[in-house]
């Protein structure tokens, strides 16, 4: 299957907002000088939409393809997700754990840990890390998994459905399902499932936009070149504006997914002729899921090693700022590297054999 273009540049993109939001909160926390002034800022759960999106998109036109070509295999579909996303997964969920019952105490680093441990692995084990993040707390390195578990709950639910289905009737039934559930999440009565982000409708409407590509009814958006730069143009400013914010949490998803959708699809199905060809950042957003993954770590880490130096070194507010960002940026970069050359590649190597 030909490979879309410029979907790994999005990924490093997207990756690169998750860290910057975060990298100010823990240093504020911790009462270290951070900026966060600026809307970019602040985009992290937008940009974690956005890979909810992409993945709708992506794994959804993969089984629609082949169900086209007759090849679509449940078995071999779990397989490779599996192999992609559960060595790392675990790996952090294991290093998680022994971080703040261990590592920390040991240290003497305060860090209250109020819930069962039990509770808490098998929530993050069987993949409803989202129960666990929204309702205890537990910590930046073990609260970023919630995204994940809300992936891996979607597929769970998802290949079933479309290896049952009919193709001709998987566009009906998305559209019927999203928009049922659409409203459902937005009742007053469903609270619990705002409050733990089960925002499958993100990863439907991706999915959603991926058919309708295959079925040819969008072609009159490639029709110019005007209408891909607009969404392009409006995506720009939905992260680096406030232009984008509604006080009405159901106009804010409607018009985040309808955004998303026509992004990911503008730039996936090259509309407008543009295709990043760049071999360094194709690769970081190959990375992107190491970054993602490990950036709470080195944060931590940086983190806690200014608040030593500051007992030592009298660095400026700027200069503090400047450097954590930097010495976070880069060693995330460093430690998604070796994890994908060292270990995750082991595992994707395996996954070939599946496609």
């Amino acid at each position: 299957m030909k490979k879309l273009p410029n979907l790994d540049a999005l990924r490093f993109f997207l990756a690169s907002l998750v860290l910057i939001f975060h990298l100010p909160n823990l240093s504020r926390n911790q009462g270290l000088p951070y900026y966060n002034d600026l809307p970019i800022f602040n985009k992290g759960v937008d940009a974690v939409y956005t890979f909810f999106v992409l993945s709708g998109f992506l794994i959804i036109r993969l089984i629609y393809l082949q169900k086209e070509k007759g090849t679509f295999s449940i078995r071999n579909f779990y397989l490779r997700r599996i192999l992609r996303i559960f060595p790392l997964y675990y790996l952090i969920l294991f290093f998680g754990f022994l971080f703040y019952h261990v590592l920390l105490p040991y240290f003497g680093v305060p860090f209250e840990t109020n819930y069962s441990l039990t509770e808490g692995l098998f929530l993050s084990v069987f993949f409803f890390p989202n129960i666990f993040a929204f309702s205890q707390d537990p910590g930046g390195i073990l609260k970023i998994l919630w995204s994940i578990g809300i992936e891996e709950q979607f597929y769970l639910l998802i290949a079933p459905l479309l290896f049952v289905l009919k193709k001709t009737k998987i566009l009906k039934v998305l559209v019927g399902i999203t928009l049922l559930y659409f409203i459902v999440f937005h009742l007053p009565s469903s609270a619990y499932l705002r409050n733990h982000f089960f925002v499958y409708f993100y990863l439907l409407s991706g999915g959603i936009i991926a058919i309708l590509e295959e079925k040819k009814k969008l072609e009159f958006l490639k029709r110019s070149v005007v209408i891909p730069m607009v969404i392009v143009g409006a995506l720009f400013l939905y992260f680096f504006t406030n232009i984008f914010r509604f006080e009405d949490l159901w106009l804010k998803n409607l018009a985040s997914i309808i955004l998303l959708s026509l992004f990911i699809h503008a730039i996936s199905c090259n509309n407008f002729g543009f295709e990043i060809k760049n071999k360094t950042l194709n690769y970081l957003g190959q990375i992107s899921y190491g970054i993602y993954m490990y950036h709470v770590i080195v944060l931590n880490a940086v983190v806690f090693l200014f608040l030593k130096l500051k007992e030592f070194v009298l660095l400026s507010d700027i200069i503090t700022i400047i450097l954590i960002n930097i010495i976070t940026f880069a060693l995330t970069l460093v430690l998604a590297h070796l994890s994908y050359a060292y270990f995750e590649k082991q595992f994707l190597k395996l996954k070939t054999k599946f496609r």
